[in-house]
């Protein structure tokens, strides 16, 4: 009995440090590269090639979370929203999390190699960027864009995948995501933004202060503007247009939302952007399947 509670003590720990008990991330990423999948294939995608970027995905972004909670280790404990971390709280130690990053690499790594030559080649790139994304926050006010990117290279590397090559709508499509990112991970700052100044920590809500919203706004624009060339780029129809206008009008919400800065709103303008990719990859499906 007591083998057994350590085994689930330790299966929760893992949970926790992989966040896999809370899928809001890997949803991030899966929209855009779901929204990449079926551009490059004007429709359904190659099962096989769909199979690996879902649980690709998954491994990824568990093994960002962990590498990201590494780089924190010493910080977390002193932030309201991530002080009961296992790494914060020494549930789990530094050795534990180094092992369980390279083993969730690895794993996606594997995947990988099922797949093209050029597929392989980028997924160097994305794992430097999600090892590299953690450790930006002491050093520039915009971690928020190497998450972006971080979050975002799924994106080319779906193309490459599907279609053997990148189009030019396919790099419009990662710096739409990049932006996208940079808009709901400063959602996601702002929740954090007393604790960071207080521990050093740098963030585009610190870099923005009173002017955050309004920079938002900006950006919430560009990423509207990009998704509409992404429409002219794929020759997509009304359908697509129309989950751009919905987009639009979430958009709107989330700065009513925030309106107050307070950290409960903040919190749920992130998370309001999972509903905000799947109105986007439905429009996609849909504007696709009615051609």
């Amino acid at each position: 009995m007591n083998t057994m509670s350590a085994s689930s003590s330790r299966i929760d720990v893992y949970l926790r440090l992989t966040r896999l008990n809370k899928p809001i991330g890997i949803f991030l990423v899966l929209w855009p590269m779901l929204w990449a999948l079926w551009l490059a294939a004007g429709g359904l995608p190659n099962l096989w090639v769909l199979a690996v970027f879902l649980l690709g995905a998954v491994l990824m972004r568990s093994a960002g979370c962990v590498i990201n909670d590494f780089a924190d280790r010493r910080i977390d404990g002193h932030v309201a929203r991530t002080q009961a971390r296992p790494l914060a709280t020494g549930e789990a130690s530094s050795r534990e999390a180094l092992v369980l990053f390279a083993v969730l690499c690895l794993m996606a790594f594997v995947l990988v190699l099922t797949l093209n030559g050029l597929t392989i080649a980028m997924a160097f790139v994305g794992a430097g960027l999600a090892t590299l994304y953690p450790f930006t926050k002491r050093l520039t006010h915009w971690p928020q864009m190497f998450l972006g990117a971080a979050f975002g290279w799924a994106v080319p590397m779906a193309f490459a995948a599907q279609a053997g090559g990148v189009p030019a709508g396919g790099w419009t499509l990662f710096v739409a995501t990049l932006i996208w990112a940079l808009v709901y991970d400063t959602f996601y700052a702002m929740v954090d933004r007393e604790d960071d100044l207080k521990i050093g920590v740098k963030s585009t809500a610190i870099l923005w202060g009173r002017y955050d919203r309004a920079v938002i706004g900006v950006f919430q624009c560009l990423w509207l503007a990009l998704l509409v060339l992404v429409g002219v780029q794929f020759d997509l129809g009304a359908v697509y247009y129309l989950s751009l206008v919905v987009g639009a009008g979430m958009a709107c919400y989330h700065q009513w939302l925030a309106r107050n800065r307070e950290r409960d709103a903040c919190f749920k303008a992130f998370m309001h952007h999972n509903i905000l990719g799947g109105v986007i990859f439905f429009g996609i499906v849909i504007d696709l399947a009615i051609r």
